[in-house]
């Protein structure tokens, strides 16, 4: 039997941290004064009791190591309590919520998906959107945060732990996995407030810039307007798209830099695959618009790049109507979304590596079909990759391959429109953010989606942001019994 009071009491702290983060939205408000940093207190005293007492009842397990079976639990915990509570603001204050909406929006910004059921977004206090943005530039983090918090008591091996989602750090770039993960957290931070300036510096008031630098670094895509990035075209756009692609990247390969390493950034398989199909991806619309005839190079250009980018990170940023691009650009587009970005950087979806081992593991197949003797074996940027990683892949990509099926099916029996239902579950499963679709609402908002769909999408972006296999193996009777 598992002992639960050790996971229980790591959560509790973290819900203790989460209310303190609840004070910030809730001091912006205050000074506003528009009447809603009310419920920002009201959540933070909630949030802080509830995590509070969960960790003084579990105090006495304070672990001194994890077992693996409790760090799974601990992650999925993690990002199950977190939206949860994340919730209680948008409930209790504006946008006043029901509970279906406000877990929605509230796994959405921490999954960094970005797909939202609110509308009216230009209205909403300064805090209630500062709140959407936090979330996501908490989760954002992703296992950083994990590896800054747990590695110290886990003791399951901090260079594994990195490595259990591909996460390449060319052997030990810093002695401890935990130096790796300050490292990172900085770098993070770093590129938040650069991001932040660069935002200023085009013209964005200081609050624009603040909710779209969290929401940009994070690849998170959530806006404090109902047109996105249709609301900030020009300059805006070309600050987002070289950050989207800047988190897009290894952000182990950030700490090389700062190092004076600059050689694994460029020599890196993932970097080099990653901008080499972006630009291709980009190339390919950009032809396909300009056939239209209907636009001027430079508009397509921008729009193309833009989007291409925000997709393809999973961001999920949008600045024009894409629907009226034809059904290609849509097909291209959600193409771009299951390739993703680079293990360690922000990005959910597939991502490149995973692509690159399949596609070596394909020509070391078709080498074996006329040199059936010949021993073979998947490399990738001159080195072996293990077969335990191979088969890790391949696992991975049948489950999302079942995962988006099982979705789809599931999404159009609550009767929604085929191509609803294949966008959204894309949206949900990738964590990219927009849908498209008759149910879709004109801003992009999924407000009128039926409630099962909802929870449909929370649990696939639940899922998908925690890699699919660390959740269903939480469903397998034997987790429970060894």
């Amino acid at each position: 039997m598992i002992d639960l009071r050790p996971v229980a009491y790591v959560i509790g702290l973290l819900l203790v941290a989460l209310a303190v983060a609840m004070l910030l939205p809730m001091a912006v408000d205050l000074a506003e004064g528009n009447g809603n940093a009310a419920a920002f207190l009201e959540s933070a005293v909630l949030t802080g009791a509830a995590g509070g007492f969960m960790a003084l009842a579990c105090r006495n397990a304070a672990p001194k190591a994890l077992t693996l079976r409790q760090s799974f639990l601990l992650t999925s915990g993690i990002w199950l309590a977190v939206p949860l509570f994340g919730a209680l603001p948008l409930m209790i204050g504006a946008p006043r919520a029901g509970f279906t909406d406000a877990v929605f929006e509230a796994m959405s910004g921490v999954t960094t998906t970005g797909a939202t059921v609110f509308t009216g977004l230009d209205g909403l206090p300064a805090g209630a959107n500062l709140w959407r943005g936090l979330l996501q530039w908490l989760g954002g983090l992703g296992i950083v945060i994990v590896a800054m918090i747990f590695l110290p008591v886990m003791k399951i091996g901090g260079m594994q732990f990195f490595r259990s989602e591909g996460f390449d750090t060319l052997g030990k770039v810093l002695p401890r996995a935990f130096d790796i993960s300050a490292a990172l957290l900085r770098v993070y931070c770093g590129l938040t407030v650069l991001c932040l300036c660069a935002y200023m510096a085009v013209g964005l008031s200081g609050f624009d810039a603040t909710m779209h630098a969290l929401t940009t670094i994070s690849t998170g895509g959530f806006s404090s307007y109902d047109a996105s990035f249709g609301a900030l075209i020009g300059a805006p756009e070309v600050v987002a798209s070289a950050f989207m692609l800047l988190a897009s990247l290894p952000f182990v390969r950030f700490v090389q830099l700062i190092h004076g390493h600059a050689a694994p950034f460029w020599q890196d398989v993932q970097v080099r695959a990653f901008l080499r199909w972006t630009a291709g991806l980009i190339l390919l619309l950009l032809l396909y618009r300009l056939t239209s005839g209907e636009m001027t190079p430079g508009l397509a250009l921008r729009e193309t790049v833009f989007n291409v980018i925000s997709v393809m990170s999973g961001t999920g940023f949008v600045s024009a109507d894409i629907t009226r691009w034809g059904e290609m650009s849509l097909v291209v587009l959600m193409i771009a979304g299951l390739v993703g970005g680079c293990t360690s950087s922000t990005v959910c979806s597939i991502k490149v590596f995973r692509w690159l081992v399949l596609f070596g593991a394909i020509r070391a197949a078709l080498r074996g079909l006329h040199s059936p003797n010949r021993v073979r074996r998947v490399h990738l940027g001159g080195r072996v990759v293990e077969d335990e990683v191979v088969s890790s892949v391949m696992a991975f990509l049948s489950l999302f391959l079942l995962s988006f099926g099982v979705l789809i099916v599931a999404l159009s029996l609550t009767g929604l429109d085929s191509q609803t239902a294949i966008t959204a579950a894309w949206t949900a499963i990738a964590n990219v953010g927009p849908a498209w679709g008759p149910e879709v609402g004109p801003t992009g908002a999924m407000g009128d989606f039926p409630a099962a769909a909802k929870w449909m999408m929370t649990f696939g972006m639940f899922a998908g942001r925690l890699e699919l296999l660390s959740v269903f193996v939480l469903f397998l009777p034997r987790f429970w019994r060894g």
